[in-house]
């Protein structure tokens, strides 16, 4: 934007904002040059280098577990207080919030780049007012009201895939009054006033008047060009800029999504609200212990051993021990337990990010993890609410049949008889061609309606050479069969539609659009043909449009309705045609009223849909059409796996019934096994309430059963249509609006303890894809609104197995086996400090070196915790498909609840006692080679941190199922790490550079150097160890889980066929064979390659392994 290029350079219209209480509109009075400070300028990211470092550590800090270990900080800064450095708790408290800033901060510089690559200099001082040009293929950088157009009537073309994913392109024209507008002289004169809606995040509605010239004209979002918009197929336009900056509707829609929180999340703050209170019982038992012991034995010391200042009597001195041991202990509430678990979660969202099998070749799409929050949920999940169209089906439509004044009509070659024929296009009847031919009157009234009630935009590259592109698939296979019946769509403006009819070119004059939305469910237009005659075209669902008809229509809408049911039943979307002939004097009067809605300051959408209702009544019917919609590749077995796995799959659609349970029963949702079908239809309330009940009655003797539901009025009847659905197999809701859709899914989450995963594709699926507890979008044929509202996305129904029966599945068993063994290691590791309290007066002297007590949870045990976190799993993923009966552990929560936590935390109590316990019985009688007793503080404290670290690293070895290199790695390294570590801070080097740090001087050398230290460290082992061993064994012998049988099967499977192989390659090789290797569990063989290539190598027959 340069020169001439913006209109009037460097001229800002000054705006005048006025708030209409009444209707919260906002007025835009264009009166002269004014320079505004509002910046067009976009930024989506938090921070700049000068505010990161406080607004994170403020957010931060807002969580209670960072709180409160910044305040046990602030007590270790008190001498009389603490017997701990300050160090031993801003070392872990620093690295979490380090980690989780670097976390922040990478998520905050992509936002820094995806603004610095939408950010175009020349746009970002455009302000409200500013009347810019835009040149074609051009980005839209504001909400534009459309004044001018290079194109006739005030027409622009324009792409809005960056707001709703939808590439086709969609036509735009500015009102009458400003259309002449063309050049900078004549917007020079422009001053007018625009009264229009407050900024807000419908992309679809736009509401305003503009005031210029003593003309008032209403203003839609056909008038509007939105932020995000590219200008397509038009030289130039002329904008007046309405909404700019974060007000744009694009920047609207982009707030922050409904933070969505694990079960397992919850269950952790509950557990860990628990801990601490375990905490403060523990405090409190030793304060009291240390007031009775300075009462009683303390007083006899204070001669030669007097209290502290301030401390004057043994109740201040209790008080002071009950904060000391509050930070000695506070080990036990996990300070890094929330940052590890954000690391998991993040690994495992780039597993499924980095699933070959979950990438659709046709489309180059890879499953994404949008969340990394709500991984282990997946593993979870027993309701799954689906969409039919586009989710389980295609959606790519084809016309299949149709029903034309009563006759059923339903492959054939086009191009002898319409040289513009679609060559992909099949029909199979010939009688409908002949229908054509002969000129019935109503079978060219139906494609006649085909061919002018629709918005698609038709694109003629050279002669015969059309392309349609049409808002929805159905649209684009409705005009594309008038098109192949001879009935062809050519072009439009704003008041004319042309097409050729038979050959013959028609141009009929467009008077008026009837939108279609979700509520009316049906599309109509009123036009005008060259013979001066006016008739209303309208195409819609059955149901609505049979209740709009003359009553001369009765014998044929009975006929039609049965052609529909026929339809229906094959599994095809249906749709009714109907038209009327109006007079001249109908279409005024309706004219008039329309306008009055349209301009109608208030109410105008109720309004209108008073207008809409007003004409489209005493049609006649002409026909109905069945589009055929496929289902997608692997959706039966998908839906079979799933159901196998216990998970209840409801279908959500806005189709006919009829249409519904044949695409039921064709993706194996419903089969012949099933006991009954029940369709429950009632239109009342009543109705439906003891249709409920009935069906309710009647499954206490069928075991296996299905609910049809054409869905009336949820809210009224929510305890019977709960009760009847959940007792059933498998639930289908017909003819639900998107939001019946969400308020069936919020059903479930109100009254059953279940987690919900909600999968569509299109826009109408984003309030029930948000309701529930993981939302799942596919990249399909109707644009990407659902993929921005969804938690996972992917492009085939069928990756729906993988994701939750594999990456579900191995989440959720990952996650609860790090919680019960992060749990275990942190009260192993504590309790010792309880115990020692007994020993030590109550005095709050630890057990371990203080450096010790820093490391333990960063250094020596973190990795190998999230190594198994992140890594591990029970069964391989074939596997897990293979049985889908191993997904329900994760559904019944049985792998961690309050049962398994104090379980683990009993292990770790049990720990902590052979820990304490078994290095002081030992160590008290016990003396070095030199007769010298090792009953010393620093040999026990090195005795015990080395019994801990080796009793945790193997209890982590056996608690890991499926071992990586970077599982030993992590292992192995830590154990060796925590030796060099130990021998380097207990070096005289660092005692000589630091003797008031390091006090531990030799003593690592000199206590593992003693026979006597490795034998109570190897039997500590054996008694926390050997009990653990004795009951998994016993366990897995007496009460085998399903993973353990698939375990034991895959490898017996795999040993026979292993000496199978072998005793075939030896018979038939002999001598020629050189290496026989086995890695992991598979047989490699390294024989001569010609080996293979030999018709009569019995080798083969193994092949399939």
């Amino acid at each position: 934007m340069s020169g001439l290029d913006r209109c009037l350079h460097g001229l800002l219209i000054s705006v005048m904002i006025l708030a209409h209480a009444a209707c919260d509109y906002i007025c835009f009075l264009c009166l002269c040059p004014l320079t505004s400070n509002q910046s067009n300028c976009i930024v989506t990211s938090k921070y700049n280098v000068l505010t990161f470092l406080p607004v994170n550590l403020f957010e931060q800090f807002q969580e209670v577990a960072n709180t409160y270990f910044l305040f046990l900080l602030i007590l270790q800064l008190i001498p009389q207080i603490s017997s701990l450095p300050w160090f031993t708790t801003i070392v872990p408290l620093a690295l979490v919030l380090s980690i989780t800033a670097v976390k922040d901060a990478t998520d905050d510089y992509v936002s820094v780049d995806t603004d610095r690559a939408n950010r175009n200099e020349k746009w970002m001082n455009v302000r409200v007012g500013d009347i810019i040009k835009l040149e074609n293929n051009q980005f839209v950088a504001a909400d534009l009201l459309l004044l001018s157009s290079s194109e006739p009537h005030g027409l622009c073309y324009i792409e809005t895939a960056e707001l709703d994913g939808e590439t086709n392109m969609k036509v735009r024209q500015s009102v009458p009054v400003t259309s002449a507008l063309g050049d900078s002289n004549n917007l020079a004169t422009f001053d007018g006033e625009v009264v229009c809606e407050p900024p807000n995040n419908k992309l679809d509605r736009f509401s305003g008047t503009l005031y210029w010239r003593d003309c008032k004209c209403v203003l839609t979002n056909q008038n509007m060009l939105l932020r995000g918009c590219v200008l397509r197929n038009t030289e130039a336009c002329y904008g007046l800029v309405i909404f700019a900056g974060p007000d744009t509707k694009l920047m609207q829609n982009s707030g922050r999504t409904k933070f969505k929180r694990t079960s397992i999340d919850c269950l952790m703050n509950t557990l860990v609200l628990w801990i601490f209170c375990f905490l403060v019982c523990m405090g409190v038992i030793l304060a009291v212990g240390n007031a009775v012991w300075e009462k009683e034995v303390g007083s006899l010391f204070q001669s030669y051993l007097p209290w502290d200042p301030p401390v004057d009597n043994f109740m201040f001195s209790a008080f002071l021990s009950f904060w000391s041991y509050i930070i000695i202990l506070n080990t036990v509430v996990p300070i890094s337990l929330y940052v590890s678990v954000e690391v998991i979660r993040l690994g495992h969202s780039y597993f499924i990010n980095w699933d070959r099998q979950m990438f659709c070749s046709q489309c180059l799409t890879a499953a994404e993890a949008r969340t990394t929050t709500l991984n282990e949920e997946l593993g979870q999940v027993e309701y799954i609410f689906s969409d039919k169209t586009g989710t389980l089906t295609q959606n790519i439509m084809s016309f299949n049949k149709c029903s034309i004044n009563g006759q059923v009509y339903g492959i054939l070659d086009f191009t002898a008889f319409n040289p513009l024929a679609d060559p992909e296009f099949c029909f199979y009847d010939a009688g409908l061609l002949e229908s054509v031919k002969v000129g019935e009157p109503r079978t060219h009234d139906f494609f006649r309606l085909l061919s002018l009630c629709h918005t698609v935009m038709s694109e003629e590259k050279s002669e015969g050479e059309l392309l349609y592109k049409a808002q929805s698939p159905d649209e684009g296979a409705l005009v594309t069969a008038a098109r192949n019946f001879g009935f062809v769509f050519r072009s439009r403006t704003p008041g004319t539609i042309t097409v050729s009819e038979l050959g013959r070119p028609v141009t009929y004059s467009l008077l008026a659009i009837l939108d279609f939305n979700n509520i009316r469910k049906r599309m109509s237009v009123i036009v005008r043909d060259p013979q001066g005659r006016i008739r209303l075209y309208c195409k819609g669902a059955d149901t609505l449009l049979m209740e709009r008809l003359h009553a001369g229509s009765q014998d044929l809408m009975n006929v039609t309705s049965d052609h529909l049911n026929e339809f229906a039943g094959d599994g095809l979307r249906t749709l009714a045609l109907a038209s009327r002939e109006l007079t001249e004097e109908q279409w005024e009067d309706w004219a008039e009223s329309h306008r009055a809605a349209d301009t109608a300051a208030d109410l105008r959408e109720e309004r209108l849909a008073a207008a809409y209702e007003q004409i489209e009544q005493h049609m006649t019917l002409l026909g109905a059409t069945a589009i055929e919609d496929k289902l997608q590749e692997g959706v039966p077995e998908t839906i079979a796996i799933l159901s196998l796995a216990n998970i209840k799959i409801w279908v959500l659609t806005g189709d006919k019934q009829e249409t519904a349970v044949n695409i039921g029963y064709s993706c194996k949702m419903l089969t012949d096994d099933m006991g009954e079908v029940f369709i429950v239809n009632g239109h009342t309330v009543q109705s439906v309430r003891q249709e409920l009940r009935s069906v309710y009655l009647t499954l206490y003797f069928i075991v296996h059963a299905c609910l049809t539901l054409w869905i009336t009025a949820v809210a009224d009847m929510e305890a019977e249509l709960l009760m009847t659905a959940c007792a059933c197999k498998a639930v289908i809701c017909c003819r639900v609006t998107p939001m019946q859709k969400a308020l069936v899914v919020e059903l479930i989450k109100k009254h059953k303890k279940a987690v919900t995963l909600a999968i569509g594709d299109g826009a109408n699926d984003v309030s029930m894809i948000k309701s529930a507890h993981i939302g799942v979008g596919i990249s399909g044929q109707e644009g990407i609104q659902a993929v921005l509202a969804s938690d996972y996305s992917f492009a085939q129904f069928r990756f729906l197995q993988r994701l939750l029966l594999v990456h579900g599945r191995w989440s959720y068993l990952r996650m609860c086996r790090f919680l019960c063994y992060f749990f275990y290691k942190n009260f192993a590791f504590t309790m010792v400090h309880f115990w020692f309290g007994f020993f030590c007066g109550f005095s709050a002297q630890t057990v371990y070196d203080q450096y010790f007590i820093t490391l333990y949870n960063i250094l020596y045990t973190s990795l190998p915790v999230l190594a198994m976190g992140i890594f591990d799993q029970d069964v391989p993923d074939r596997r897990s498909l293979e049985y889908p009966k191993l997904y329900e552990p994760g559904q019944l929560n049985l792998l961690f609840n309050k049962r398994e936590f104090f379980i683990c935390i009993s292990q770790g109590i049990y720990t902590s006692l052979v820990l304490f316990f078994v290095p002081y019985a030992v160590l008290s009688h016990a003396s070095q080679d030199t007769a010298e007793p090792l009953a010393d503080y620093q040999t026990f404290a090195v005795t015990t941190a080395t019994a801990l670290v080796i009793v945790v690293s193997v209890q982590i070895a056996l608690d890991t199922g499926y071992w990586t290199i970077i599982n030993h790695v992590f292992v192995w390294g830590s154990l060796g790490l925590f030796f060099s570590i130990m021998l380097a801070m207990h070096s005289q080097t660092l005692f000589s550079s630091s003797p008031n740090q390091f006090h531990f001087v030799g003593s690592a050398q000199s206590t593992l150097l003693q026979p006597v230290v490795w034998l109570t460290i190897a039997l500590a082992t054996v008694i926390c160890i050997v009990p653990v061993l004795a009951f998994r064994f016993l366990k897995l012998d007496l009460k085998p889980q399903l993973s353990d049988t698939v375990n034991t099967e895959h490898m017996t499977h795999i040993y026979i066929y292993t000496h199978a192989y072998t005793y075939t390659l030896y018979k038939y090789l002999g001598p020629h064979i050189h290496t026989l290797t086995y890695i992991h569990a598979e047989v490699c063989v390294c024989v001569f390659t010609e080996c293979m290539s030999l018709p009569s190598c019995p080798l083969k027959h193994y092949s399939q392994f």
